[in-house]
This record gives C-alpha cells, sequence and structure tokens, in this order.
C-alpha cells in the first residue's frame, strides 16, 4: 500500500505513547494494551480486511484519543463501521439507554446500535454493515452484572452466526486478576446482567472471558483472535498502569468505583440507595430513616481492607432524588485484601439489621443480580454473612477450575 503523508502521521501518532522519551511513559515502555500492540504491528491481524469495531468512551490511547479516529486516519485500516453498546460509543446515552443508529459526525462511519439485541437479530446488523472482522475494544470493570461483557457474548454469537472473524483488544481488569469471587449464576436466572454461569467477580481480562465464552458456552465457536497486553499482572490494580481513566459508563466515574460495584451493585435491588445521582456512585450508600448505627454495625464486623463512615447526601437524581438520606461511605484502605462480594453481603445483611424500612426491590431483581434466590432468601430468614458466603462456596470452586484453562497472564 502507498505510504501517504496521512498513513505515516496516524502511525506516528498511534504509537507516540511508546516512542516518547517523557520519563513517566519510558517507565511503562514494557506495558501496552492490545491496541497499542496491534499498532506497534501496523494493524498486522487486520489486513485485508474490512473492520467494524465495537466500542465505547474507554476504546482510547494513552494521550486519548479514540481508536475510531486514529484507525479511521490510517490507510492502512479499512474501517467500515462501528458498533455501539449500552451508553452509546460515544457515551451519551444513561443507564438502560443507547444512541440508535446514525452516523459518527466526527468520522461519517455508520455506528449500528447493538445494545439489548442478540442472535440472529444481531447477527443481521452484522451482515448489512458489510464487514469481514469485528474488533472489540471496551474497557470492562470485573463485575458479572456490569453488561459490556454480554455485550462481547452476544456479539461474539451473532459473528459466527453471520460468518464474521472476531478480534479482542485485551486492556487490565482494573481491579485485578486476582481469585474469582462470589456466588455463580444459575442458568435460569440469565439475563443481559448475566447470561453464562460466571462469579460475581470473575477476575479475567476481556480477551481471557472472550477464550471461556467461546471454550464453555458457544453452541459454535466463533473464529476468535486475541491481541494480548504486554507486561499485565494478575494482581496489579488500574493505577498500575498509567492509563487515562475514561468512564466505562455515567456511574463509573473511577477505579475506586469499579473498585467497590462487585459488591455494592446489590443494592440496585433493595429500596436503598446505591448512590445514584452521587459523586461517589456504589460508595455511598443510604436511605431515609438509616443514620451511623450502620456504619458502626459493619465496622464492628471488622471484615479486612474496608471502613465504613457515617455518611449524609442528596441524591440528584434516581432513588431519593433531591431528599437528605443517611447511611454509610466505603473506604477501601487495602486493597489486596479487600473483597468486594463478601463486602456487599456483610452490607445488605447489617442494612436489614439496622434499618425496619430494608426491603428487596418487588421484581426481586437482587435475584438477576446475584444469580439466584438463595442470597435474598438466606438474608431473609436471618442468615449471618459467613453462612450467605458459605452457600455458593461448591459452586465457586467449580467455576475456578474453569476459568484456570483460560486464563492468559500470570
Amino acid at each position: 500500500m502507498r505510504l501517504s503523508r496521512r498513513t505515516l502521521l496516524a502511525a506516528a501518532t498511534a504509537t507516540a505513547s511508546l516512542t516518547s522519551a517523557s520519563p513517566t511513559q519510558a517507565a511503562h515502555a514494557r506495558r501496552r494494551t492490545g491496541f497499542e500492540n496491534l499498532a506497534a504491528t501496523g494493524y498486522e491481524q487486520l489486513q485485508g480486511q474490512r473492520v467494524g469495531i465495537v466500542t465505547n468512551p474507554t476504546g482510547v490511547t494513552r494521550d486519548v484519543r479514540h481508536i475510531v479516529d486514529v484507525m479511521h486516519a490510517d490507510e492502512r485500516v479499512n474501517l467500515g463501521a462501528v458498533f455501539g453498546p449500552e451508553h452509546g460509543f460515544r457515551g451519551t446515552a444513561q443507564a438502560g439507554g443507547s444512541e440508535g443508529r446514525y452516523d459518527d459526525p466526527a468520522t461519517g462511519l455508520p455506528v449500528y446500535d447493538t445494545y439489548l439485541k442478540s442472535g440472529q437479530a444481531l447477527a443481521d446488523i452484522f451482515t448489512a454493515s458489510a464487514v469481514d472482522t469485528i474488533v472489540f475494544d471496551i474497557q470492562d470493570v470485573g463485575a458479572r452484572f456490569y453488561t459490556y461483557i454480554w455485550t462481547l457474548h452476544d456479539c461474539m454469537e451473532a459473528a459466527q452466526l453471520a460468518g464474521k472473524r472476531f478480534v479482542v483488544l485485551d486492556r487490565p481488569n482494573p481491579v485485578s486478576g486476582r481469585a474469582a469471587q462470589g456466588p455463580v449464576l444459575h442458568r435460569e436466572f440469565a439475563t443481559f446482567v448475566g447470561r453464562q454461569p460466571i462469579s460475581q467477580a470473575h477476575g479475567m481480562t476481556v480477551a481471557e472471558l472472550a477464550r471461556l465464552f467461546n471454550g464453555e458456552f458457544l453452541t459454535t465457536p466463533v473464529p476468535l483472535d486475541t491481541v494480548l497486553m504486554t507486561g499485565w499482572r494478575r494482581s496489579e490494580f488500574y493505577d498500575a498502569w498509567d492509563l487515562p481513566w475514561v468512564p466505562p459508563s455515567p456511574n463509573m466515574p473511577t477505579p475506586d468505583t469499579a473498585l467497590v460495584y462487585s459488591g455494592t451493585c446489590l443494592f440496585e435491588g433493595t429500596n436503598l440507595s446505591e448512590g445514584r445521582g452521587t459523586t461517589r456512585p456504589f460508595e455511598l450508600l443510604g436511605a431515609e430513616g438509616l443514620d451511623g448505627r450502620w456504619a458502626a454495625a459493619a465496622n464492628e464486623l471488622g471484615l479486612p481492607g474496608v471502613h465504613y463512615r457515617e455518611a449524609y447526601f442528596a441524591p440528584t437524581f434516581s432513588k431519593f432524588q433531591g431528599k437528605t438520606i443517611g447511611g454509610i461511605q466505603i473506604h477501601v484502605h487495602d486493597r489486596p485484601a479487600y473483597d468486594p462480594v463478601r463486602t456487599g453481603i456483610a452490607l445488605l445483611v447489617t442494612a436489614k439489621q439496622a434499618w425496619s424500612g430494608f426491603g428487596w426491590r418487588a421484581d426481586n431483581w437482587i435475584d438477576k443480580l446475584t444469580g439466584s434466590t438463595r442470597v435474598r432468601t438466606m438474608i431473609d430468614a436471618g442468615a449471618s454473612t459467613d453462612e450467605v458466603v458459605a452457600g455458593w462456596r461448591e459452586e465457586l470452586s467449580a467455576f475456578r477450575r474453569i476459568r484456570k484453562d483460560y486464563l492468559l497472564y500470570g
């Protein structure tokens, strides 16, 4: 292919973070995301292919340019379409929303909406886009009920139905790749917040999950390639990588949010606020009528790695909008010791004990989040945190045995 000025400029900027003389960047030169490794090869794995990308605002380079913009400017890539998940490609929609079908003003590329589409309906969208290869690059946060991993699953399944190749560009799990934690989904509770039987905190990267989906859950595997990271270790949290944090969704503002999310998102299944409408969603929890007794009861448990502060706040939207409510703020002081799922269960147990108004959502959404009726019924029966956690021990051990065959990093 002729190397035009446009091609040379795009290639240079795509890998700028790898060649800069900056001391900070030099210190991280051995660490590359999947996209950085793909760009460093001149997009070798995409040569001769018309490409579509499943992505959102998190698909960025170290200097926070979107990979769609970078690849569109590079003549070595034949980029033909973009596919937006929940919240949309450019991230303009709130929870439970998407951007619909439109042409991207910045690139002119057609943007297709994948949200809540699966199976043949999604395969038809891939067929209509006339691409050969589907590329996936979205930052995950490590929780089963975060919908982007099920966008990955559904797009893999649809790509197979449409006869497309699938490529996953890997990014760090921001809460580390430590052992899987929490209950495993029971198949009868499968929804878009949990398609397949994996644990509540899976401890995997999206490339590892793609291999797991292909090997264990898809009826017919999709032709799959993964572009791995360089230098990622399972013990690392997000800040070890010196990568910019772009909120994957409107209520995931920081890596600290991701750290607690796989436990405190369970409060979506209750009548308490999970902190939406505050600057600290999923770290602030509360309701009218709660006071300092809840924080005191939670602190008395002595759970490792975390303290709880009595807090009062007024959500600007969602539950208790405009009302000042009482509750707690979670402060994690030892990340390796902290178990977010066990902590989430302990907070449900103590909230029920501290507040007579405690209740589950009428649709039993908690069962979809935890993957069965067990957590809800055990807490209602007065079970302790230890008893609830013991209830999923066997299924978690079974999942961990399956999971280990798909791990790619040490």
